[in-house]
């Protein structure tokens, strides 16, 4: 599912234009990836949080002269834990 597929089914759950449903969905992203970018936790009960987190700096191979060691400097990626009822819905499934 894409952005647009998910704002047109939240246009029709919510009885929204689907020009107001994907302006909510990018506003959403939006807020989302600000406050990443802030260094805060984003948590929606039941369904997960989002969090930034540091990967630590490495060494690693370079893939086109093994021999040659490149360093790889440590940087923030985005990361998500499953909430509890999204975890029970989707054991749920099987």
């Amino acid at each position: 599912m894409n952005k647009v597929e998910l704002s047109n089914q939240i246009a029709e759950k919510v009885g929204v234009s689907k020009k107001e449903a994907l302006q909510m969905v990018s506003s959403l992203v939006d807020i989302i990836t600000d406050t990443l970018n802030s260094g805060k936790v984003v948590t929606i009960a039941g369904f997960g949080a989002f969090s930034a987190k540091t990967r630590a700096g490495r060494i690693g191979v370079n893939p086109r002269n093994p021999s040659d060691k490149i360093e790889i400097p440590p940087v923030i990626v985005p990361k998500f834990k499953a909430g509890k009822t999204l975890k029970d819905t989707l054991k749920g499934r099987r």
